[in-house]
């Protein structure tokens, strides 16, 4: 099979009307991923070295979004939405180049999985001119019901046409289907719109099929993989779906999780083997954490590199191009962006650390923070190896620390510090023996008198 060709039809017209959102429909998000992203995932993983997506009218942003996301993929657009089998056909283009399997799946169908629509390209490649992707379920109620016969699909039958006998059916259409090259394209072309609404449906390809004596067979995936999205709360259900799919994997794959159900998975998180995740934990998109790191309770993680032996949080905001060497240490309330952390450096709470480097084995004090944006542009701050910055230091960027360098405590640094060098950045103190009591005795001679 992995030698057969593919092209793949991923149907996204959709407007989300019923999500009441300006935004189309598969451009809505699971796992921080638009929908039709994971259907094109999918698709490349299983071998799909064509890909077509139907658009809308006067949908740009989602045209950019899957040239994005595959740059090798064609976007073609539905003019009129006349049904799926209509929709299919706005790829004719790609079509008239014919591969050995032609795809045709939604682009609101987000946890259909590579493994699933290689059991459709199996079905092909042994032999069969139509598959079907069906589903079991305990609801049928509503969905087209699969009739078989000898391990024949002899029809797909809708809710509305269904007998009594029919409706206790509980193998029911996904809506994916898979054609052999040679045929489809007639099959399409052959799909009339002769029913109450005038429009071209796909399913009539299974009686079409099957009166020219072609080979027409279902295979089913899970009923989870392969539900559709059209309202807010389906999104929020799929949402759900994937993330319980996200904790398993990570679990089998050697992850320890305290609390499973409170941790949130981007579609692209890595979790190495041995990786301990604590309660509350978000990671967003981009995150890929080496073996042994611990992500402490409470922690916020998006584009972001966490080293082997490394401690996050609690309560740690890594933000998009944070990479954190192993053995490192970026405590509770500590905010990390676009800065690296060299192994065994140290910022165990209350900082920000943004567009900077920090040397290895160095340790950043409690309410330090690198002043990087002047209002205009970004500077960088770079710490060098060995460094000590005392509590409660500005480093105002662009500044340079060199290995070894001491910060005291309390310093405002606007200049280079050189190389085992210590950097006073503070005014002298001055002490004013009885001072305070001439103080608390003045304010509240001023407050008595109020009163």
């Amino acid at each position: 099979m992995t030698a057969r060709s593919c092209l793949s039809i991923v149907l996204a017209a959709g407007l989300g009307t019923r999500m009441k959102s300006d935004l189309p429909k598969v451009m809505h998000e699971i796992g921080g991923l638009p929908l039709v992203g994971h259907v094109v995932k999918a698709l490349e993983k299983a071998g799909s070295e064509r890909i077509s997506v139907v658009t809308g009218p006067d949908m740009p942003t989602l045209e950019k979004l899957v040239y994005s996301l595959a740059p090798s993929a064609r976007c073609y657009v539905q003019t009129e939405r006349l049904g799926t089998a209509h929709a299919a056909l706005a790829a004719r283009p790609a079509l008239e180049f014919p591969a050995d399997d032609v795809l045709v799946l939604f682009g609101d169908t987000p946890l259909v999985t590579a493994e699933t629509v290689g059991r459709v390209r199996k079905a092909l490649s042994g032999g069969a001119d139509l598959v079907v992707l069906g589903f079991e379920t305990r609801r049928p109620f509503g969905y087209g019901r699969l009739l078989t016969e000898n391990g024949r699909l002899v029809a797909i039958r809708e809710e509305k046409d269904a007998s009594e006998e029919e409706r206790r059916i509980t193998l029911c259409n996904s809506g994916i289907m898979g054609f052999s090259g040679p045929h489809a394209q007639g099959l399409l072309e052959a799909i009339g719109n002769d029913n109450a609404k005038g429009e071209y449906y796909l399913t009539d390809a299974v009686e079409i099929a099957n009166a020219r004596g072609l080979k027409v067979v279902a295979v089913t995936g899970s009923e989870v993989e392969t539900q559709g999205i059209n309202t807010r709360a389906q999104l929020a259900a799929c949402e759900a779906d994937f993330q319980a799919r996200k904790r398993r994997a990570a679990l089998e794959n050697g992850c320890t999780m305290l609390a499973p159900a409170t941790v949130f998975f981007s579609h692209d998180t890595e979790l190495a083997a041995d990786v301990t995740v604590e309660q509350n934990v978000v990671f967003g998109p981009g995150v890929k954490v080496a073996k042994g790191a611990r992500i402490r309770a409470f922690s916020h993680l998006e584009g972001a590199t966490v080293g082997e032996g490394s401690v996050v949080g609690p309560y740690a905001r890594l933000r998009p191009g944070a990479v954190l060497g192993s053995d490192t240490r970026v405590g509770n309330f500590v905010e990390v962006k676009n800065a690296t952390f060299g192994s065994g450096a140290k910022a165990n709470h209350l900082s920000y650390i943004g567009d900077a480097s920090v040397g290895s084995k160095s340790n950043i004090g409690a309410g330090t923070i690198t002043c990087n944006y002047d209002g205009y542009l970004k500077h960088r701050t770079e710490i060098g190896a060995g460094s000590f910055v005392g509590s409660n230091s500005t480093l105002v960027a662009p500044v340079k620390l060199g290995n070894g360098s001491f910060v005291a405590a309390g310093s405002v640094i606007t200049d280079d510090v050189q190389r085992d060098s210590m950097a006073f950045g503070r005014a002298r103190q001055t002490v004013k023996e009885g001072k305070a009591k001439q103080l608390r005795d003045r304010l509240q001679a001023a407050k008595d008198s109020k009163s």
